[in-house]
């Protein structure tokens, strides 16, 4: 209902609210296009202000996007080598440093406590099939390098006595990439092992004559069987023993296994133990030849450590030329070092590397800590250790890629370094040269022998020397074990001090000091878990006994 008020103005009379609203008096036409124009250029302002905000909100809602992206275009810390560079920013410092240095001495803090042991056990037990037999006969072929061989010769010493065969004495496989053509007795004294192991297996050196007819006097027409790897004991009893029993009707009969490497199980029964350590501590003595050399090199790297009291430190440094390229890690040679690391993949493994599968990720690599590590590298970490300018050090290695080049810095960081050519003469390395196993042999018995071991990438050469130093010095590896994965990452920061950088060094030394006693448990059958790195306490028994009689390192005594 609609009435006039007192004004003359409408009134709105809302009856179910019962509520009066008074309305606005109509605007007039002047005033109705003057608000118009106010809200059109409101309404303007409003256009032109969304207009310069949506951009800047679309672009920073980009940025936000593509952020992440840049960040993965950037290589992450310690994937780009910038050792030599940070060498340069450093070594000022590094020459300024006249903090106490550490003693060769007195480097190592940590003892192994030994715990009370089982009952000991030898490998009288080891042979299940009676005495040993004479016409049966195991042929093995090793396959691998000098350390990688040296475990197939233990294995087939227990393979041996478990079958009850004869075994005769391993074949050295013939590898392209080492291009060693060295026999058993070129590397080993074949006598000795022969007469040490007697008590345990038969060895031979040949077949017998009427077998050999059998085969055309060629041990390659003999079928070679095929044995799965990391094969436990009852594998051998159950499939190749049987095996070896029907191969033929002859009164000789013969089963030849190749390749062996890593073809028994890392865990076996501890009578079989004890022949692996038997074999590798005693039966294994090098040649007489190698001994020889070796002996006198330890000798003079004593003498040229008189400031240390005769203690030496020995580096197992892998950055030779084929190592370098297997391992696919990009250095600072540019394109030079790229041309020349595709010619070695392609002579040593063909076309291996450029197969469709192949995934080749040379930044993951050094960040996971994969890449042999460089010369400047470890004299970088040694002298952040505290290690002082004049510790005599032993650089046991192949031919180092770019020797003059890669070495120079690490003799500027220890003049006194060593290796194999500058203590030996040319006459005496002269019957070595042209044979990888024979020289890396030499260099094994001289890091054995150091007060400090350091390995820089794995591989059996160190597996091998650990488990080794560990059976000579009481359970203590005494090497150094970096941690690559942090090393990486320390010498890739362009803005560490010489401070910083100290004193991380010093920490990994403390840790390698502390894991040189750990003896780890690993239940599958790797070489974490291998007697071999680790022979307390399987081979304690045999430990006990030598010291007992006083004939530890009896195959290379060197007078201090």
């Amino acid at each position: 209902m609609t009435s006039k008020s007192a004004n003359g103005y409408a009134i709105n009379n809302n009856n179910n609210n019962n509520n009066n609203t008074q309305s606005s008096p109509p605007t007039s036409p002047k005033n109705r296009q003057s608000s118009r124009r106010r809200l059109r250029r409101r309404g303007s302002f409003r256009r032109r202000h969304l207009l310069l905000v949506v951009p800047l909100l679309y672009f920073s809602g980009l940025i936000s996007c593509v952020r992440p992206l840049f960040s993965l275009l950037q290589p992450p810390a310690g994937a780009v080598y910038r050792s030599h560079d940070i060498f340069q920013k450093l070594w000022t410092d590094i020459q300024a440093d006249n903090s106490s240095s550490i003693q060769l001495s007195s480097v190592w803090i940590y003892k192994r406590k030994l715990k009370e042991q089982r009952h000991c056990s030898t490998g009288n037990t080891a042979s299940t099939k009676g005495s040993p037999g004479t016409n049966l006969y195991l042929i093995v072929d090793a396959n691998g390098g000098l350390n990688q061989q040296r475990s197939s010769i233990c294995n087939a010493v227990v393979i041996a006595a478990l079958l009850n065969a004869t075994l005769l004495i391993p074949r050295l496989e013939f590898h392209n990439v080492w291009r060693d053509s060295s026999g058993f007795a070129d590397i080993y004294d074949e006598d000795h092992f022969i007469s040490t192991i007697k008590d345990y297996i038969t060895v031979v050196k040949e077949l017998p004559a009427d077998l050999m007819e059998k085969y055309d006097s060629d041990i390659s027409n003999i079928r070679n069987l095929r044995v799965q790897a990391w094969a436990p004991p009852s594998y051998y009893l159950e499939e190749v023993y049987p095996v070896l029993l029907k191969r033929s009707y002859f009164i000789c009969r013969v089963v030849h296994i190749s390749p062996f490497a890593n073809r028994l199980s890392m865990h076996l029964p501890s009578h079989l133990q004890f022949l692996r350590c038997f074999s590798n501590y005693e039966a294994l003595r090098f040649s007489l030849a190698i001994s020889t050399l070796a002996k006198k090199l330890v000798k003079r790297m004593i003498e040229r450590s008189s400031n240390s009291g005769g203690n030496y430190i020995s580096i197992h440094l892998r950055f030779e030329e084929d190592m370098v390229a297997f391992s696919c890690c990009i250095y600072d040679g540019g394109v030079v070092e790229k041309s020349e690391m595709d010619v070695v993949r392609e002579k040593g493994w063909g076309k291996k590397f450029k197969q469709k599968y192949r995934v080749i990720a040379p930044g993951l690599n050094r960040i996971n800590g994969k890449c042999p590590m460089t010369p400047v590298e470890v004299g970088m970490m040694l002298r952040g250790m505290g290690f002082a300018k004049d510790s005599p050090i032993y650089l046991a290695s192949g031919k180092i890629y770019q020797a003059d080049r890669y070495l120079a810095p690490l003799r500027k960081m220890f003049p006194l370094l060593q290796t194999k050519e500058t203590l030996a003469t040319k006459d005496e390395l002269a019957p070595f040269e042209g044979y990888s196993s024979r020289l890396a042999a030499v260099d094994y018995l001289v890091c054995l022998f150091s007060e400090v071991f350091v390995t820089t990438q794995g591989g059996n050469f160190p597996h091998f020397l650990i488990g080794h130093r560990r059976y000579l010095f009481n359970g203590h590896a005494k090497t150094i074990k970096p941690d690559k994965i942090k090393l990486v990452s320390l010498l890739q920061n362009t803005s560490i001090s010489w401070i910083e950088f100290k004193g991380q060094m010093g920490s990994m030394l403390a840790e390698s000091d502390r894991k040189g006693i750990m003896v780890p448990r690993v239940k599958k059958s790797t070489r974490k878990g291998s007697i071999y790195s680790n022979p307390l306490p399987e081979c304690r028994c045999l430990w006990e006994s030598k010291r007992a009689t006083n004939r530890s390192n009896s195959y290379l005594m060197v007078a201090r």
